[in-house]
């Protein structure tokens, strides 16, 4: 097995740890007591390929490969959690969705804008009733000539006040609980986004109700077949999952970068933190266990790049590095002591940020649902 990243792979890290440390990082923890979405970043990132990194250059991206993309996703979360978790939004839930079950004629009206960066997406599948049982969505589209009628409203949808363009799930054959996919223009008749939620952490990304009374799309707004939404957006979270997953390892790494370097000139007894045994072991898990998480994620986007099934493996990397994420963030504050409970350290806004990433796109609870099925069980 070859470890080593290619040049190019190297080249996009680089340029994307460079823009968040200048455009991100000094600016994240004022995102995140005001709840500001960092639209002026979002539109460099689109200056810079970025939005539409792993969507082929044909319709507006950069064609890279989805190792390269989780590499920046990566290193976006490093410097600012909400960013990353808005960022890994965009690409893997509202652009994927469309680059692989659009027709022609959508990926090129609505893809291209998306992924050369002229405009933001979002997922809508989370309801009042339906959140990790996705089948029990109650939004519906009704057909009515050459349009669907949409009503229904999603809970938690992260961009949704600042897209363009939405793409959600109803259900389409009651009778059944078929469910499909469409592409809804955020600009459309009835289309309402509610009022952002006053959230515990990735408070820099925006997330808000949807409210959709009467939306009429044309009936070519349909994504892929009738009736294949559920199995369309469980195959958008297998993706998804991989790469927020990369998020969570930016986040550990943001925290055992702070605790390691306070460690290392702190002193208490008349030495450094970093010199006593308690502290070592701390580090030294922190480490490897980051590691280990990238690893995972390495191997479940290699799978994804090379076209074979890679199911199994992003649950594996979702679940381990979700939660190696927050005990990271946890050990990192114990090592700062009261220091760590202070907003001048990013470690406290670390904490904050990692806790969604063992709810969002699948909890815990629900990966190790997937893993055991793929199993057999």
């Amino acid at each position: 097995m070859d470890f080593e990243l290619t040049k190019e792979q190297t080249m996009i890290r680089d340029t994307v740890r460079e823009f968040a440390e200048a455009e991100i990082r000094p600016n994240a923890a004022e995102w995140d007591r005001r709840s500001e979405f960092p639209k002026a970043v979002f539109e460099k990132m689109g200056r810079l390929g970025l939005l539409g990194l792993p969507i082929p250059e044909a319709y507006g991206g950069a064609g890279a490969d989805m190792i390269t993309y989780c590499l920046a996703v990566e290193e976006i979360g490093r410097a600012c959690g909400g960013t990353g978790l808005s960022y890994e939004a965009h690409v893997s839930l509202a652009c994927m969705p469309i680059y692989l079950y659009g027709t022609e004629a959508q990926k090129k009206r609505y893809l291209v804008p998306l992924a050369s960066g002229q405009t933001i997406g979002s997922f809508a599948l989370t309801e009042p009733q339906a959140g990790s049982d996705a089948g029990g969505t109650r939004t519906t589209a009704r057909r009515v000539g050459d349009e669907w009628v949409i009503r229904g409203n999603k809970i938690f949808i992260t961009n949704g006040g600042y897209a363009g363009t939405v793409v959600l799930t109803a259900v389409t054959d009651p009778a059944n609980r078929g469910i499909s996919a469409f592409i809804v223009p955020t600009d459309t008749p009835g289309f309402q986004v509610g009022k952002a939620y006053d959230k515990m952490g990735m408070r820099a990304s925006n997330t808000v109700e949807l409210i959709l009374d009467d939306v009429r799309v044309p009936a070519e707004n349909m994504l892929g077949p009738e009736n294949a939404g559920f199995r369309q957006f469980l195959s958008t979270l297998d993706g998804g999952r991989v790469a927020i997953a990369a998020l969570a390892i930016g986040i550990a790494r943001s925290a055992f970068e702070t605790a390691l370097s306070y460690a290392k000139q702190r002193v208490q007894f008349g030495q450094t933190l970093s010199k006593f045994q308690a502290i070592q072991h701390k580090l030294a898990e922190m480490a490897m266990h980051i590691d280990l998480a990238r690893n995972a994620v390495m191997k479940a986007a290699w799978l994804c790049d090379q076209g074979r099934p890679f199911t199994l493996e992003a649950s594996f990397a979702k679940l381990f590095a979700s939660e190696m994420c927050t005990r990271t963030c946890l050990d990192a504050i114990q090592i700062l002591g009261g220091n760590g409970y202070m907003r001048d350290y990013p470690v406290e806004r670390n904490l904050r940020d990692a806790k969604l990433i063992e709810i969002g796109e699948g909890t815990s609870e629900v990966q190790k649902l997937v893993i055991a099925r793929q199993l057999g069980c």
